[in-house]
């Protein structure tokens, strides 16, 4: 029995064992083993070789358009961006990864225009795995909806999910050590609703024999196996709808519906039209919010402040992040920083290393000669 076959057996086992106490810690055990083989398959493919997407990662912060075939990702790219991506009415007209530079608040974001992903992405189909594979190296997944099929949502959502994109959440709570001897032990600071038995057989399936288990927070199986694997990507999203010139007023309505259907907020979505090119602008400033970038104006020595090309950071970053990408000595040479701004608390304040910067501080590094 080849692995394929496996999986699909074990897929559908849990698909008819109904859950509940007594079947619980089964469904775990089989949930880990089918996770297993998954990865095995995935190895098994990767080592077969076969067509890739290899794009450079460049700029401040990358953002992947994700959608199934002829939504208008091509279209959309090419008006947000200076990028020549292939633009078709008919389905899989992009068949590699085209990236583009979204110059914006002086950062530079590049977008991925990824080839449309098809249902079974996920386990191969159409080289969704490839296509993928792309996604999962990416800062924002900014998913691309006609709004005549609200419905592709929850199917584009669920291949992420079946190749380990985890969207709007943080990693679980859950800390494994290995030891030597006495089995496993799980500790909690929360009263969990799975049964212990289960969380030891989840374990075991995995290969620990010996180990001291720590969760802090409520988890289910699916939960509790994202914190034992360690390579699920956790990724922010938009959602943007497109074609939205296309519709009458009064259908807006049940476009709203069908939005909440998928626990989306109409008010959040980014209603737009590539081929118009309007609502890009609001676009852009939700995939700035979204990224979570600042600007940061260096005060560069005799030659004042720079404000046309900022330095661009994450929210949180501190002045030693600063350094690192300044690159050079600053990190070894440095003697001080002084900072103004919404950072500040006064003008020139002098701070140290672990100073968190804010958007459009004014930085002046000090360094040793």
């Amino acid at each position: 029995m080849g692995l394929e076959e496996e999986i699909r057996e074990i897929e559908e086992e849990i698909a008819e064992t109904p859950y509940n106490k007594s079947t619980e810690e089964h469904i775990g055990r089989l949930k880990a083993k089918l996770a297993d083989k998954k990865e095995k398959l995935e190895n098994q493919s990767s080592a077969g070789g076969g067509g890739g997407y290899a794009v450079e990662k460049t700029g401040d912060a990358t953002v992947a358009l994700v959608g199934f075939p002829s939504v208008g990702k091509s279209t959309l790219l090419n008006a947000l961006t200076n990028a020549e991506s292939e633009v078709g009415s008919y389905e899989f007209t992009t068949l590699d990864v085209n990236p583009g530079m979204l110059k914006y608040n002086d950062a530079n974001i590049q977008i991925l225009d990824v080839p449309g992903l098809i249902e079974g992405a996920a386990e191969g189909r159409g080289g969704g795995q490839a296509v993928l594979s792309v996604v999962r190296t990416a800062d924002l997944v900014v998913f691309v909806l006609s709004v005549f099929e609200i419905d592709q949502y929850r199917r584009l959502y669920d291949e992420l999910y079946n190749n380990k994109v985890r969207l709007d959440t943080e990693p679980p709570n859950v800390s494994i050590r290995k030891k030597h001897k006495d089995g496993i032990s799980v500790t909690s600071s929360v009263d969990l609703e799975l049964d212990e038995q289960t969380i030891k057989s989840v374990l075991r399936e995995r290969g620990y024999v010996n180990a001291n288990v720590n969760i802090g927070e409520q988890v289910d199986i699916d939960r509790l196996l994202d914190g034992v694997l360690d390579n699920r990507e956790y990724l922010p999203s938009l959602v943007s709808v497109n074609k939205a010139d296309l519709i009458e007023p009064d259908y807006l309505d049940t476009v709203h519906e069908q939005l909440r259907d998928h626990d989306i907020d109409p008010d959040e979505t980014i209603f737009i039209s590539a081929v118009e090119e309007k609502g890009l602008d609001a676009l852009k400033q939700a995939i700035w919010e979204e990224l979570g970038l600042i600007r940061v104006y260096m005060d560069k020595p005799g030659r004042g402040v720079d404000y046309d090309e900022p330095l661009v950071l994450r929210e949180g970053d501190t002045i030693e992040d600063a350094c690192e990408k300044l690159g050079g000595e600053f990190e070894e040479r440095f003697r001080f920083a002084r900072v103004s701004g919404p950072s500040a608390k006064h003008d020139e304040q002098q701070v140290g290393m672990d100073h968190q910067l804010a958007d459009e501080d004014v930085l002046r590094i000090l360094t040793t000669r």
